[in-house]
């Protein structure tokens, strides 16, 4: 027996009462009417930017006129043709650094809290994390009402990662001031496609 299961092992004999885990149904969950104007009012509470894509407007446009002085634009996704660096094909996630904005695919919107989960779907994750700026390509079809319809839907691809992310990173842990970006993008805007 490994040290951790012996502690584990250990703190379960000392469970006196087994209680039971409560009945999800009878909280009732958030739904929508309108799932995708609720998602862009939580979006923008957490300080995300959310932008529709135009009929025809190409991917390319929408990142420039977003983030028109970005130099170093990484993703991997089809059809983004002005990227200068692609999370698949760098050596380590440090060759990263640097990156202005990164460009990914979220799979799943949550109108009741803005958030989206972004499974890896890169060699480097580290694009999520270490890009001054991030861009989420959307299908505006993939959201949903509440975080119980979200998790019901979540499906682990070959990398075995994903997170939620929602909003731009921020923290007021240091003097009780604001920081942005300091464990993750600065801004973060979602793509509605």
């Amino acid at each position: 027996m490994s040290k951790k299961e012996d502690i584990l092992a250990k703190l379960k004999a000392k469970v006196g009462v087994d209680y039971p885990m409560p009945d999800l149904a009878a909280i009732g969950a958030a739904a929508y009417g309108d799932p995708v104007a609720q998602f862009v009012e939580a979006s923008a509470a957490t300080g995300s930017s959310v932008v529709e894509a135009a009929p025809g407007e190409s991917l390319d446009d929408i990142v420039r006129r977003a983030y028109p002085e970005a130099k170093e634009i990484a993703s991997n996704l089809p059809g983004l043709t002005i990227a200068t660096k692609n999370p698949d094909t760098v050596g380590e996630a440090q060759e990263l650094n640097g990156t202005d904005v990164g460009v990914v695919r979220g799979e799943l919107g949550v109108a009741e809290n803005g958030c989206v989960w972004v499974p890896q779907q890169m060699k480097e994750r580290a694009v999520c994390f270490i890009s001054e700026c991030l861009v989420i390509v959307l299908r505006r079809a993939d959201i949903v009402s509440n975080m119980h319809e979200a998790y019901a839907r979540i499906t682990m691809n070959d990398y075995g990662y994903g997170c939620f992310i929602s909003g731009p990173s921020k923290t007021a842990d240091i003097a009780q001031a604001l920081v942005m970006g300091a464990q993750a993008a600065r801004a973060v805007t979602v793509v509605l496609v």
